[in-house]
């Protein structure tokens, strides 16, 4: 499956983190730290490459993109890689340009898992805040970065306002097209999100790679991790059903871990890797098939 884009349209951020930190700067932590006591995420040509970002998200990401996208990447036949090995590749995305973190992909999901567990949470709640940023290795398969990361959204009906930079879905083919462009589209009302073809990124990815091992909650939180007009905005609710809706509890539950365990100082790889060994061979087969 051929990509026709030039690169700027395929790496328009400096590194994907970006988007993390926009996210950051939309929903900031509503306790005690303020933004200055993260990092400084306000540039103004971070903006307009974040800005430039969801142009091309929300004028590609159509009904048949994320459909032939899965098609594609859900035979699963890329890469057949241990746990560790996928973070090992994973790694490889660090941009060494970024200037706010030299973190590199393990640690972050060290992070975030580490806080879930010192809340003591059950352990699949803790591995799925491990695993829960790995299907980022789609970047490395030559997928553009906003078929990687970007809030996610439903396709096959009507952009929601309340999506991030939604004027820029007046240039997505969806738009004008009768099937797609109403309140349900293709949907009837409530018909769980389970019949909902969503955006294509790394949440639908790892989603599907995990669904046979961890619990139905945890598989939420997975696939529905970057969908903020939704679980921030309630802006879907007329395609949710009443399951979709207690599930989503869960994914509350987890996005302030995703969001605000991002602090600068690194986990200790070698003292936790132990633990996240056994964690993972109780719950994964010894290899995955990307």
């Amino acid at each position: 499956m051929e990509n026709n884009f030039s690169e700027k349209e395929l790496n328009p951020l400096a590194s994907i983190e970006e988007w993390e930190d926009d996210v950051l700067v939309r929903y900031p932590e509503p306790f005690e730290k303020s933004k200055e006591e993260y990092r400084n995420y306000v540039d103004s040509a971070r903006q307009d490459t974040v800005k430039e970002f969801y142009r091309l998200n929300h004028t590609f990401q159509t009904y048949e993109f994320a459909k032939n996208k899965q098609e594609h990447f859900l035979k699963f036949d890329k890469k057949e890689m241990s746990i560790w090995d996928a973070v090992d590749f994973l790694n490889t995305l660090i941009d060494d340009s970024d200037p706010d973190t030299s973190m590199d992909q393990l640690q972050h999901l060290l992070q975030t898992s580490e806080a879930i567990r010192q809340d003591g949470h059950p352990d699949w709640f803790v591995l799925t805040g491990f695993m829960h940023d790995l299907g980022k290795v789609l970047c490395l398969f030559g997928e553009p970065q906003w078929a990687v990361v970007g809030d996610t959204f439903p396709t096959g009906c009507k952009h929601s306002e309340k999506i991030v930079y939604s004027e820029f879905f007046a240039e997505n083919p969806d738009s004008r097209d009768p099937r797609y462009n109403t309140k349900y589209g293709i949907y009837e009302p409530n018909c769980g999100l389970d019949n909902v073809q969503m955006s294509w990124g790394h949440d639908e990815y790892i989603y599907r790679i995990m669904k046979p091992y961890i619990p139905e909650e945890g598989l939420y939180m997975l696939r529905y991790h970057s969908f903020y007009s939704q679980h921030r905005e309630h802006a879907y609710d007329h395609l949710m059903n009443a399951h979709d809706h207690e599930m989503f509890k869960w994914v509350d539950k987890f996005n302030p871990y995703d969001l605000y365990s991002k602090v600068p100082y690194p986990p200790n790889v070698q003292e936790l890797r132990p633990y996240y060994e056994d964690l993972v061979a109780k719950y994964l087969p010894a290899t995955l098939k990307f």
